[in-house]
């Protein structure tokens, strides 16, 4: 098969993983990755987000006591977080970064789910057992209470399309520009950050409408489409259960790193200049949500326990970073 192009196969037939009608394009979804990543990374630098800084805007959180189990679980989702951080230090190193962007992007995924986990645990003693489940918290905890920091911080309250609408409008506000087209300056890299989080809404809009057609009260109406009153009633009551934030949308970026077809991110010959910086914008970016996490958490653990448990992972640790670089 002289003329194979495993790219034009795909795009024409699919694989069993989808129908026909949901062949994905990965022309389109490896701008939106890297993008993305290289708008926040912007903002955390202009943003000067570190531990220094975090600790400041979390001037007003009180120190909680808590059982052992529980700073025993804070203690080990930053430790995650740190072993994650040292995981994408070390790819960067890879001359060809097509090689690691997919594992980059798991390991920076479960560096963010880490420190949420611990930022969760330490506010309130709980500790989801789903992703899901975690994401819902965490945007609960601390994104709908102002309690997650720029560029973070950002949600939407609802999937209904006269709340996104309304939610997005003060976030594009700060600028606008193309998933497509690599950011170069604060204001564009505002532009992406709104578009990553509209294009997360849509791709949460699909999920549940899919899930609202498989109910026993849709199917009871006997339509197949969401264009009846009572249809969109049920539509609308389960896109008001969801809210959208920076967790859900880390989770929607790993899954289409965990489960994208092979093409996305592993094919073509200019991926890998594509992807020059990619490692380096993803562990800047996991370094500031992991300060983020430190801070609120050194705060609700106390100073004393906080400074005691660096300095056992300082003496102890297997990992060429030091946790006192990163978070003291």
């Amino acid at each position: 098969m002289p003329d194979f192009s495993l790219y034009k196969r795909m795009r024409e037939h699919g694989t069993l993983a989808e129908t026909p009608e949901d062949i994905p394009d990965a022309r389109f979804a490896l701008p939106s990755t890297i993008n993305w990543m290289r708008a926040l990374a912007i903002l955390v630098k202009e943003l000067n987000l570190s531990f220094s800084t975090a600790v400041r805007a979390y001037g007003a959180v009180q120190r909680r006591s808590m059982p052992d189990r529980d700073l025993n679980t804070v203690c080990e989702q930053m430790l995650f977080t740190l072993n994650q951080l040292a995981s994408l230090r070390a790819i960067a190193n890879v001359e060809n970064k097509a090689d690691v962007a997919r594992i980059g992007i798991m390991a920076w995924y479960y560096g963010v789910y880490g420190a949420a986990s611990a930022m969760i645990a330490a506010g309130d003693g709980s500790f989801p057992d789903t992703h899901a489940a975690t994401a819902q918290q965490w945007d609960r905890q601390f994104s709908a209470t102002g309690l997650a920091l720029e560029p973070f911080g950002d949600r939407l309250s609802s999937l209904r399309a006269d709340a996104v609408s309304l939610d997005l409008a003060p976030i594009r506000a700060r600028g606008k520009h193309s998933l497509t087209v690599t950011p170069t300056d604060p204001e564009q890299a505002w532009g992406c950050h709104a578009e990553y989080l509209a294009g997360t809404a849509k791709w949460e809009q699909w999920n549940i409408q899919e899930r609202v057609r498989e109910s026993k009260d849709f199917k009871a109406l006997g339509v197949d489409s969401f264009r009846s009153v009572a249809a969109r009633q049920l539509r609308d009551v389960a896109f008001d259960r969801r809210g959208i934030a920076f967790l859900h949308q880390a989770s929607r970026y790993r899954g289409k790193a965990n489960y994208r077809d092979a093409i996305y991110l592993a094919y073509g010959r200019s991926v890998p200049s594509l992807l020059e910086g990619f490692i380096d914008d993803l562990a800047a970016v996991l370094s500031a949500f992991g300060a983020m996490s430190a801070a609120y958490v050194s705060k609700r653990i106390g100073r004393q326990a906080w400074n005691a448990f660096l300095d056992d992972l300082e003496q102890k640790r297997s990992l060429s970073i030091s946790p006192r670089d990163e978070w003291s």
